[in-house]
């Protein structure tokens, strides 16, 4: 498990972060990454065998990946993905597939707006655009965010604030 400050992890959430340097980005990214995560959950909680849906296979998995980059960091994202599991798999259960679709539809694309949004802010494009695999660090990214915050993962902060920004 990765856990220093020198790991694949870091550098990887170094690289993300010099695409937000900018305070307004990073707020939509609270609303935008969440919003995403949740709606590709809902459609993947429509296909069930045996009661697991495959929102929970796939919720598994990523905090499998997420635990292996940074043990605290992925540990902690079972608080975010546990309850978009939840609500997808009994939006999955409770209502239509119509309804599902239209949930997924309206977090989807609201939360790329919420994203783009903050982009245009930043004046450069997403990270994702350059290295596909940041779309898994981005959740990431806002939960180190939270964190910090909270007065964990300080070893971070140093990365996070001084990464350089991202070239144009």
């Amino acid at each position: 498990m990765a856990d220093s400050v020198d790991s694949f992890f870091t550098r990887q959430l170094a690289i993300y972060s010099s695409y937000h340097r900018d305070g307004r980005n990073r707020a939509t990214h609270f609303i935008g990454i969440p919003a995403i995560v949740f709606s590709i959950l809902v459609p993947l909680a429509l296909v069930s065998d045996s009661g697991i849906s495959l929102a929970v296979l796939v919720g598994i998995l990523a905090v499998l990946g997420w635990v292996a980059l940074d043990r605290m960091i992925g540990i902690a994202m079972i608080a975010m993905i546990v309850p978009f599991v939840l609500i997808a798999d009994w939006i999955a259960r409770s209502h239509s597939s119509g309804t599902a679709w239209t949930v997924f539809a309206v977090f989807f694309v609201g939360g790329w707006a919420f994203q783009l949004l903050g982009h245009v802010w930043e004046g450069r494009r997403p990270a994702l655009a350059d290295n596909l695999f940041q779309a898994f660090i981005g959740p990431m990214f806002i939960m180190a965010e939270i964190l910090m915050a909270l007065g964990l993962k300080q070893e971070l902060k140093a990365v996070i604030d001084g990464a350089p920004p991202a070239a144009a």
